[in-house]
């Protein structure tokens, strides 16, 4: 059996998914290019793959009628907005994921953006480098209140780190959870509420029809002045225009995301014009401990679906 995989570093990071892999006596074809594959590209070599090993790349019916012995695609992480699930379902390719094993390592990525954009990490650090001293203010934790839209697994990871910080927390999910909110001393609001209260919103919705591009002129006039947001969750949520203009008008006093709208991303894009917008390339759940448990679930899901088992965290 042959085994694609387009997560990248497999062999430096995944060691014990990959052994598992081939003490089945797998075939292991990895991602060399340190990217998501394009299609020119995943079309040259589907042709004979029966599972995949999913990274950020786009699987639909265009690459599935390409590829007749693929079975099954483990997707490397959670959202799998980048996978045609009627379309694999139709081909009867099994669709599987790994929810919540990255939820630490992306909420620790969440805790850490927060901070440097209240306090200007990135700034402060480049005006240092040119012999500067600027002398900001910034406010403490403990007197903002966070939001969070979207109250999963990570955004409950997150509140639990941010608790020490002591800020009052409110957060908005379309399937509330209120055992955990009461427990993480978190209040459950509307989404409305979410936008109108807090001083730092924090996104863990997942990539819908519902939630493309939820944070938008409208939605962004209904923050407070000063507002800082924080995109850990799926590019297309934020309109990268208007939170531009958003950005300009002083709006929103900064924005920090690991997704974008385009991966890899265009750097003509009118974002990074603004020195209080941080990007990082997506890399909130590469950890080492995130890395190595992963590989163990996806390749476990693959070598079910081989040996004709239902595997975990099946989605279709």
């Amino acid at each position: 059996m042959k085994v694609l995989v387009t997560a990248t570093n497999y062999s430096k990071y995944c060691q014990l998914g990959k052994k598992l892999l081939e003490k089945a006596g797998c075939e292991i074809i990895e991602n060399p290019h340190g990217r998501p594959y394009t299609f020119e590209e995943l079309k040259e070599i589907v042709g004979d793959i029966d599972g995949v090993v999913v990274g950020v790349d786009t699987w639909n019916e265009e690459v599935f009628r390409l590829a007749p012995k693929l079975k099954v695609l483990a997707r490397f992480g959670v959202g799998v907005d980048n996978i045609d699930l009627k379309a694999a379902e139709k081909r009867e390719i099994v669709v599987c994921n790994s929810p919540g094993i990255n939820s630490s390592a992306v909420a620790e990525q969440a805790a850490a953006l927060i901070l440097s954009s209240m306090r200007q990490i990135p700034q402060m650090n480049n005006a240092v480098r040119d012999g500067k001293w600027p002398r900001p203010m910034f406010h403490e934790l403990k007197s903002r209140t966070i939001g969070f839209l979207g109250f999963g697994a990570i955004a409950r990871n997150l509140a639990e780190r941010l608790a020490g910080f002591h800020p009052e927390m409110i957060a908005y999910d379309k399937y509330p959870n209120q055992e955990m909110a009461d427990k993480l001393g978190v209040k459950l609001v509307s989404q409305e509420e979410v936008l109108k209260k807090a001083d730092i919103i924090s996104i863990h919705l997942p990539a819908t029809d519902e939630t493309k591009h939820l944070i938008n002129q409208e939605t962004l006039n209904k923050m407070k002045d000063g507002v800082y947001v924080v995109n850990t969750a799926r590019g297309s949520i934020v309109s990268e225009k208007d939170m531009a203009e958003a950005l300009r008008t002083g709006k929103v006093a900064g924005f920090a995301s690991d997704v974008f709208e385009t991966e890899p991303i265009d750097l003509s894009g009118s974002l990074f014009g603004f020195e209080n917008y941080i990007a990082t390339p997506h890399v909130s759940a590469e950890t080492y401990e995130n890395c190595e448990t992963t590989s163990v679930v996806t390749a476990k899901a693959i070598l079910a679906v081989f040996d004709g088992k239902e595997p975990e965290h099946k989605l279709v």
